[in-house]
C-alpha cells in the first residue's frame, strides 16, 4: 500500500498509509475499535477501492478473505460445500476420467498411447496436491474448529451461527491460499480450539493478516503488528509483546516531546508578546513569531479511549429467580440432554460446553425466542429481563441517536449523546448509518440501548465478541458490580471467570 487514503463520509480513517507484507509474514492488524481493521481487510481484498494512494500485489497471488457474515447456501450440505476448496482437482479428476474413457474406445493404438499419456500425468497431478487425502484433511479441519463429526451430512441452514462462521473458516484454511486476512477468526471457538488455530497458524508457510482482540492468540501467531494509530499504520517489527513495550516507549517519548515543544512554545510567545512593540526588539520578536509559523507541531498525545458501561437496578427480583425441570430443547430433536436448574437473586452463571452443543439455543428458549421441546420454564413474577442476543438486526436506515432516542423517547438530545459517548461511540458515529460501524461499535451501541432498561435479571449471549481491550475490561467491571442476576455466555475462560460464580456445562446424551 503507498499513499492510500479512506475515509466515510466526513471521517478519514487513514491519511497516506503505508504498508507493506512479506512472502511468508505473519502480521497481526490492531487498533480501536472503528479505527479501521475490517475496512483495510476489505480494502486489500478489492472489495472498496481508495479514496487516493494504490494497492498493489504480486502478480498471480491467491487472497483468501475471512468474511463471517457471508452468506452460505442453506440447502447445500457441509460436506459438499467444504469440497468446494479443491474444485480444481475435482475438475482435474474429471478430465483424467475423460481422458481414460476416451483411450478405452480409441482404436488407433498412438492416439489411444497419447491419451493414456495425459490421463498418468493427471493422476500424477493429483497425486502431488494431495488429492486422495481430501477427506482426511476436512475432518483435520472440522475437528480441530471443534464441529461435530456429523456435521458433514447436515444442511448449512441447520447449523447455528457459530457452527456457520467456523464452516466459513475452515472452508478458507482448506483452500490454502496465498495471503489470508483473517478478521476474528477466534470468535466462536473455546479456549481448545483457538489453541488449535494458533498452531495451525504459526505452521501456516504462507503469509496472513489477522485481526483479534483475542490477546493470547496474537501472542501466538504474530511476528509483526500492523497498528492503526493516528490515521496512518505503524508497522512493528516484532511480536505482540514487543509492539506493546515499543508502543508505551513512543508514547512516552512522544508524550515528552509534545510536553517539551510546548513549554518552549509558551516562552515563544510570552518573549513575543513583550518585545513586538519594542523598537530595539521588534525583529528579533517577528523573527521568532515566523518560526513558530513555520514549527512542524507534535500532535497532542492521545489518551485511550475510557468506557462507563453500567447496568443499574429499578428493583430487585425476589429470592428465587428461574426455576427449569427436564427442559428439552432444539428444533426438531433434542440437542442436549434435558435441562433441571435453579436461578436465585444475585447469580450470576456462566452456560458452557462445546460449540454448537445449543448454548445460545438455551438463551432464546429461556427468553421466549425459541419454543421449547419438552419441560417446564418457571420465571419469578418479580423478574424483569434484559437481553443481548448474540446477532441482532437494527431498523434498515437506523442511527445509533435514533436507536437510544426510540428506545428512551423521554431523553433529550444532550441525554442521548451522553449516554453514547460513556460507551464510546461519539456525535459523528451517533449520526452514522449503524450498518456502517465496525462490529465493535454496534456492540458497544447496544449495551448503551441497556443501560437504563434497569433490568434484575441480564441474560448476554458472547457480548465480548468485537470489543477492544478496554471495552472488554469495562464491560467486565460493569458486570462484576451488576447487583441483579446474571446469565451469560462466554467462550472467553478469563471474562467470564472474573464475573461469574459458577457455570452450567450442557451435553449430549
Amino acid at each position: 500500500m503507498n499513499g492510500v487514503s479512506f475515509g466515510y463520509a466526513d471521517e478519514t480513517l487513514y491519511r497516506d498509509a503505508e504498508v507493506r507484507l512479506f512472502e511468508g509474514e505473519h502480521a497481526a492488524l490492531v487498533g480501536e475499535n472503528g479505527s479501521g481493521k475490517t475496512t483495510l481487510l476489505k480494502l486489500l481484498n478489492r472489495e472498496i477501492k481508495p479514496d487516493a494512494g494504490d494497492i498493489t500485489w504480486v502478480n498471480h497471488k491467491r487472497i483468501g478473505y475471512l468474511d463471517q457474515y457471508a452468506s452460505l447456501p442453506d440447502h447445500r450440505r457441509v460436506g459438499d460445500y467444504m469440497q468446494e476448496a479443491f474444485a480444481a482437482l475435482f475438475a482435474l479428476e474429471r478430465d483424467m476420467e475423460t481422458l481414460f474413457e476416451r483411450a478405452s474406445v480409441e482404436k488407433a493404438i498412438d492416439k489411444q498411447t497419447r491419451l493414456l499419456t495425459r490421463a498418468g500425468r493427471f493422476s500424477d497431478q493429483l497425486v502431488e496436491r494431495g488429492f486422495y487425502a481430501i477427506k482426511s484433511k476436512i475432518s483435520d479441519i472440522t475437528n480441530g474448529l471443534g464441529l461435530p463429526a456429523d456435521v458433514l451430512d447436515k444442511p448449512i441452514g441447520h447449523l447455528s451461527g457459530g457452527m456457520r462462521a467456523k464452516i466459513i473458516l475452515g472452508k478458507l484454511l482448506l483452500e490454502e491460499a496465498d495471503v489470508l486476512l483473517l478478521d476474528e477468526p477466534t470468535n466462536f471457538l473455546d479456549v481448545k480450539h483457538i489453541e488449535w488455530l494458533s498452531r495451525f497458524l504459526r505452521d501456516y508457510p504462507k503469509a496472513y493478516i489477522v485481526i483479534s482482540h483475542h490477546e493470547s492468540f496474537l501472542r501466538s501467531v504474530a511476528t509483526t503488528v500492523f497498528a492503526i494509530e493516528g490515521k496512518r499504520i505503524t508497522r512493528y517489527k516484532g511480536d505482540y509483546d514487543f509492539y506493546l513495550a515499543e508502543r508505551a516507549l513512543r508514547r512516552h517519548q512522544h508524550a515528552k516531546n509534545f510536553a517539551a515543544q510546548q513549554k518552549f512554545i509558551k516562552r515563544t510567545e510570552e518573549f513575543i508578546q513583550k518585545n513586538i512593540t519594542r523598537a530595539k526588539t521588534s525583529k528579533r520578536a517577528q523573527s521568532r513569531r515566523k518560526m513558530l509559523a513555520k514549527m512542524d507541531r507534535i500532535t497532542t498525545p492521545k489518551k485511550d479511549r475510557q468506557y462507563r458501561f453500567a447496568f443499574p437496578l429499578a428493583s430487585s427480583s425476589g429470592r428465587d429467580v428461574l426455576t427449569v425441570n427436564n427442559l428439552e430443547i432444539g428444533y426438531d430433536d433434542p440437542l442436549v440432554e434435558p435441562i433441571d436448574m435453579a436461578l436465585f437473586k444475585e447469580d450470576k452463571v456462566v452456560i458452557t460446553g462445546k460449540n454448537g452443543i445449543g448454548k445460545s439455543t438455551l438463551i432464546k428458549t429461556l427468553v421466549g425466542d425459541i419454543a421449547k421441546l419438552s419441560g417446564d420454564i418457571a420465571w419469578s413474577d418479580t423478574v424483569r429481563i434484559a437481553y443481548f442476543a448474540q446477532e441482532q438486526m437494527m431498523p434498515a436506515g437506523s442511527t445509533p441517536f435514533s436507536l437510544v432516542h426510540d428506545t428512551y423517547p423521554r431523553f433529550t438530545k444532550n441525554h442521548v449523546l451522553t449516554l453514547l459517548a460513556t460507551h464510546g461511540i461519539d456525535a459523528d458515529m451517533a449520526t452514522r448509518p449503524y450498518a456502517s460501524l465496525s462490529g465493535g461499535e454496534q456492540t458497544k451501541v447496544r449495551l448503551a440501548l441497556l443501560r437504563h432498561q434497569k433490568a434484575n435479571v441480564l441474560i448476554m449471549d458472547e457480548p465480548t465478541n468485537h470489543l477492544d481491550k478496554a471495552a472488554k475490561d469495562a464491560l467486565e467491571e460493569a458486570l462484576i458490580a451488576y447487583r441483579g442476576t446474571l446469565v451469560l455466555v462466554s467462550h472467553e475462560k478469563p471474562f467470564y471467570e472474573a464475573v461469574c460464580d459458577y457455570e452450567i456445562t450442557l451435553y449430549t446424551d
